[in-house]
């Protein structure tokens, strides 16, 4: 099944199981400050969450894009993204995860034709601090799943991450997680906002044995390894707590919660450990291969990172973001920039937006027809940027390069020069000399923000 036939089919399923399908939240949500964009498929459906009552009732089910801006610099490899879909259902307080659990397991073996014996999964661990209990039910299910596959489902704790990396999961089906098995927002429960709500996760995972464990990550390979062999394709929520003042209590109604990565899990589908060969993501890098006549082997970061940025940009664009020096406009400008960084060793001097921008509206014209009907506006937006910035960007990375041939090490004042006299963003700024091998004096970051604070002293001064 290719990215759009797994979509339709999941929100068929959920019909089927008396789930009432709800629209997708705009990526800016207008009633949530804590955060810049919609980054998960829970977070429109917060309120909920901590018990209101939902007006389609209790159980719910989306499709729901999502941008996560912290991922910006991990994109370039096989697996990250900074926009992707979310497949999501909810329970408030209706069912539990001995129902959701083999829904899922349903969904993605019998539906979308996993190969159950290259799913692994983790649970939570527990936290006694907290008083927070070791998830076995959940394990209990998976195990009874896999037992009725005929699979070995062997446990093991791990607890952290770096003890997995150790260690490895000795080919257990089933590892144990402390706090990278708590789902909240915005980290365990320590780190929740008070009436945050979050709670214990099971993350579905699926094996690819073609790809070698990169060691650079750790031993041995285990499921939260990033070594490349594990790529995480679904979570399964217990959200039954919230944050208080004085520490995590129950909530009235106990929720689940799944989101699954829909290209995570169409690159499943085809046996990919690199989403970007999914159905959504490839039209795009077909359009670069032919515009530039550069092979995506050959220039796999590149394509990766103009790809991913400008589908995000594109998508923001439709909700109504524009460029700009602040909040969520800056977080477009940078994307778009990083692109236009990266697209320059593809050869591609300008045009970027009306090369790629009619390929993403055409690969989502089914389900999100605002693409198509903006694409004009969306290509002038990305067009003025694109103009904006080409100058800057060629005058600011070939000085980025002359002070690596003329200084030992570029400073904290280099960089504000940059940013201050000719535009340039002090992440481009960072990211050519290490590309380019050239070295930062230890203290650049405190040196830039000292000035930076120093001019905005003298700007309020002069206000």
């Amino acid at each position: 099944m290719d990215a759009r036939a797994i979509r339709q089919a999941y929100l068929d399923l959920l019909r089927e199981q008396r789930h009432a399908v709800i629209e997708r939240a705009p990526l800016v949500l207008r009633d949530d400050p804590t955060t810049l964009f919609t980054g998960s498929g829970m977070q429109p459906l917060l309120p909920y969450l901590l018990g209101a009552e939902h007006p389609d009732g209790a159980r719910l089910a989306d499709v729901q894009p999502c941008l996560r801006a912290q991922d910006m610099d991990e994109v370039g490899d096989n697996r990250h993204t900074t926009f992707f879909e979310m497949l999501g259902n909810w329970s408030l307080g209706d069912y539990s995860k001995a129902e959701q659990i083999p829904m899922v397991w349903y969904f993605l073996v019998d539906v979308v034709g996993l190969d159950p014996e290259r799913i692994y999964v983790t649970a939570f661990i527990g936290d006694s601090a907290h008083g927070i209990p070791r998830d076995d039910e959940s394990a209990d299910i998976w195990e009874r799943l896999f037992r009725e596959r005929g699979i070995s489902f062997d446990r093991i704790d791990l607890d952290t991450e770096e003890y997995g990396n150790e260690v490895g999961n000795q080919g257990a089906r089933i590892a144990f997680y402390g706090h990278k098995n708590w789902w909240s927002r915005f980290g365990g429960p320590d780190e929740m906002p008070v009436e945050d709500p979050g709670g214990p996760d099971s993350e579905i995972f699926y094996y690819f044995p073609q790809v070698e464990h990169d060691t650079a990550y750790g031993r041995y390979p285990h499921q939260n390894s990033d070594g490349g062999q594990f790529l995480e394709i679904g979570n399964s929520v217990s959200m039954t707590y919230r944050r208080t003042e004085t520490g995590v209590v129950d909530l009235p109604k106990h929720n689940v919660d799944f989101g699954g990565g829909l290209e995570r899990i169409a690159a499943a589908a085809i046996d990919s450990p690199d989403v970007y060969h999914v159905s959504l993501l490839w039209p795009m890098v077909e359009q670069l291969q032919k515009v530039t006549g550069k092979s995506y082997a050959e220039a796999t970061t590149a394509m990766r990172v103009v790809v991913d940025h400008l589908r995000g940009a594109v998508f923001l664009a439709a909700d109504g973001v524009r460029p700009s020096n602040s909040k969520q406009g800056y977080v477009m400008r940078r994307l778009l920039r990083r692109a236009m960084r990266f697209g320059l060793d593809l050869g591609l001097t300008a045009g970027v937006a009306a090369e790629l921008v009619p390929v993403v509206a055409s690969v989502y014209s089914d389900v999100y027809p605002e693409i198509a009907a903006g694409e004009a506006d969306i290509v002038a937006v990305i067009a003025k940027e694109e103009k904006l910035f080409a100058r800057t960007l060629r005058k600011g990375l070939s000085m980025v390069r002359r002070l690596g041939r003329t200084q030992p090490a570029i400073s904290g004042a280099h960089l504000f020069e940059l940013h201050d006299t000719f535009g340039m963003p002090i992440e481009l700024s960072v990211e050519e000399a290490h590309r380019q091998g050239i070295a930062l004096e230890e203290t650049w970051q405190a040196d830039f923000d000292a000035l930076m604070d120093a001019q905005k002293a003298r700007s309020r001064a002069a206000g």
